[in-house]
């Protein structure tokens, strides 16, 4: 076994790649970027090397920074994880020209299953079954439009050098070929450098599903049966699950035999996905599947597959690379129960998907254990950068059937909670608690088909959520107080205790939250050992606690809810029923500076003038500061709502006002 492992990689698959090595008591080596310097896969390695700056190209694609870091780090072998370099023929061969052993196939492999065209030619003389279609080297527009008209409409127009759905177009009809090829070959000569295009028929109701197979280089092949991986958009996977829903034993075998047969006619070595395209309709048959590619790597939806069969596939990888025999055979190998595996990722559904960059104020994930477990390279703190992909983990469930697999999901889903960023953790939980999915109604144009569903409108914020919005208010406002008695000189003071105590009684506390453009206005009166809050047509009687860990243990109406409120001075995001809720906060000593009624300017709440910045007749822009009010021991500026003169000024610093009394008067310039 090895002394040192380098992992050419970053993020969730690096830690992923880590933990394994550390079992097996091998030194780990990470690399980084200048936005990685402080990321979780380079804490948890043993030593880290800085690669260049933030941009792939110029660091974890950058092939004589990686060999330098081996060299430097003595490192005896390089797990390369997935994605950047880890399908790189020529990485290979350079990790081994640096006296270290590529965790991976060998590079003769890699370059089979580069082209896709040269991976049909290879599989068709193998005996997998081929999407009807042309592969080969007449790239004329005129040859391939005929050929598509052959093949029979509708066909799908590939780019042979591509993945991730780019340089690929769906054509119906003859009349839409031209200008569909044109584009894919625009795209694909853009993304990987290459504008050759293959052919294939469109499979209707098409469901994505691939097997695990692994090799070593003592003549021994396994599958570790299958994946389903239908659920997509725009040909990247969201949910991924194993074994396939409907999947009988006689296409299984089927399908294991054609994927190991794959593996062999290239002379694999290591774990590697041979991915099928599969008849929706005719998912029962022995012959209802196509080859599409072959991933010469570990894939991101490995987890489901050890899950299933108990197998670290990672540690397996090691072994292999390692020059030792797989250690069991294919009967050995058994499948037990159900699992699925979801990609939370830094987005925004609502968008179309528009990846989202930044801060994560607030992560929380479900604790692991036998039936869930989180993959992540992202801690709380940490932002999600521009320049690699926005996923934040893969969220992963196992059971002993699928219904139990998607209930525990739900479950865990519910518990992961985000704030700082968009994510598309709602869309998560709404596929899962779709009837439609719960049915395995499988098939790659699942959301799109179930978009309305799983994308609903925005809706305005529920009384409950206005409820929990006003009752952390509050009891933020009565902390706030209690801070502020303790560090006064006169801490019986009735200014003080945050109860919206007036000189003739008690009167209301108002509460003002932006719901996207919907100004929503809460009056609330203490009432016991809680409040009573006015919400837009009714009423409801809160109280509740904040605990140390942030969370809000609230009362309403005489239900308990747990909720978790994160937040800064504009704005919060109350996290309940694994939702996310966002809303504004709207100062109202801020708002008392746009209630310009008349030239005038109120106070919104009792307070003290802290200090006055004008004079009587002084010309303002908008948005200068006027007068400093205090209340509740916090200042606030009243700021100009727009360019004028001030007239009068009502008030002098050291000044105690009533709500409503004019703090000046102002003209338009």
């Amino acid at each position: 076994m090895f002394d040192t492992l380098l992992i050419a990689n970053r993020g969730e698959i690096a830690c992923r790649v880590i933990l394994t090595a550390r079992r097996l008591g091998i030194r780990t080596v990470a690399v980084y970027s200048d936005a990685d310097a402080q990321s979780r896969h380079v804490a948890l390695a043993d030593t880290a090397y800085h690669i260049g700056p933030a941009p792939a190209q110029a660091s974890y694609l950058d092939k004589n920074r990686l060999i330098e870091a081996i060299r430097n780090s003595s490192a005896d072998a390089v797990h390369p994880g997935y994605g950047f370099l880890s399908e790189n023929a020529d990485f290979a061969e350079a990790v081994a020209a640096a006296g270290a052993v590529f965790v991976g196939p060998p590079p003769e492999a890699i370059r089979a299953m580069g082209s896709k065209s040269n991976a049909k030619t290879i599989m068709g003389g193998a005996g997998v079954p081929l999407v009807p279609g042309y592969h080969g080297d007449n790239q004329d527009p005129a040859f391939l439009a005929e050929t598509a008209s052959k093949i029979g409409y509708p066909v799908l127009i590939k780019a042979s050098a591509g993945g991730g759905g780019r340089g690929m177009r769906r054509v119906d009809s003859a009349a839409e070929f031209e200008k569909a090829l044109e584009g894919a070959m625009r795209e694909s000569k853009s993304a990987f450098g290459d504008d050759t295009m293959l052919i294939e028929k469109f499979v209707t109701r098409p469901r994505h599903i691939e097997m695990q197979v692994f090799a070593d280089a003592h003549g021994n092949a396994v599958h570790l049966f299958e994946r389903d991986c239908s659920i997509q958009r725009r040909h990247q996977k969201v949910v991924e699950e194993a074994p396939a829903p409907g999947i009988n034993t006689a296409v299984r075998d089927a399908m294991g035999a054609a994927a190991l047969a794959a593996a062999k006619a290239i002379g694999y070595q290591g774990a590697g996905t041979v991915e099928f395209i599969v008849e929706g309709a005719r998912a029962d048959q022995p012959d209802s599947f196509y080859f599409m590619e072959m991933n010469t790597r570990l894939q991101v939806e490995h987890p489901v597959t050890e899950m299933i069969t108990g197998v670290d596939l990672v540690a397996w990888q090691l072994q292999v690379a390692a020059g030792d025999p797989l250690p069991v055979g294919q009967d050995d190998i058994i499948a037990t129960g159900h699992a699925v595996e979801v990609r939370l990722y830094a987005e925004n559904p609502a968008r179309n998907f528009m990846p989202q960059t930044g801060q994560l104020d607030h992560l929380r994930f479900p604790a692991d254990s036998a039936n869930v477990r989180i993959d992540t390279g992202i801690r709380e703190g940490d932002a999600v950068s521009m320049y690699y992909d926005p996923m934040i983990a893969k969220v992963i469930t196992w059971d002993s059937d699928r219904a139990a697999a998607l209930r525990r999901m739900r479950g865990a889903l519910a518990e992961t909670k985000v704030a700082g960023l968009n994510t598309n953790l709602s869309f998560l939980s709404a596929i899962a608690a779709h009837p439609s999915f719960a049915a395995a109604e499988l098939e790659t144009g699942f959301i799109e088909t179930h978009l309305a569903d799983l994308v609903p409108e925005t809706t305005p914020a529920s009384n409950e959520i206005l409820a929990l919005a006003g009752l952390s208010e509050l009891l933020r406002l009565r902390s706030d107080a209690t801070q502020a008695t303790a560090i006064s000189n006169d801490p019986h003071s009735p200014w003080f205790f945050g109860d919206a105590w007036r000189a003739n009684g008690c009167g209301d506390i108002e509460l003002r939250f932006l719901d996207g453009d919907i100004e929503q206005v809460l009056r609330a009166r203490p009432e016991n050992d809680g409040y009573r809050i006015d919400l837009t047509d009714t009423t409801a009687v809160v109280r509740g606690t904040v605990t140390e860990n942030g969370l809000l243990l609230a009362e309403i109406d005489g239900v308990r809810i747990a909720a978790t409120v994160v937040g800064d001075g504009t704005s919060m995001q109350i996290i309940v029923h694994g939702q996310n809720h966002h809303l504004g906060r709207v100062d109202p000593m801020e708002a008392a500076a746009a209630q310009a009624l008349g030239g005038k300017l109120t106070a919104p709440m009792p307070g003290r003038v802290v200090a006055v910045h004008v004079a009587d007749g002084e010309k303002v822009k908008a948005g200068q500061s006027l007068i400093v009010l205090e209340a509740m021991k916090m200042e606030h500026v009243i700021a100009a709502p727009a360019d004028g003169i001030v007239s009068t000024v009502r008030f002098a610093a050291g000044d105690q006002v009533m709500e409503g009394d004019e703090l000046l008067a102002m003209a338009d310039a």
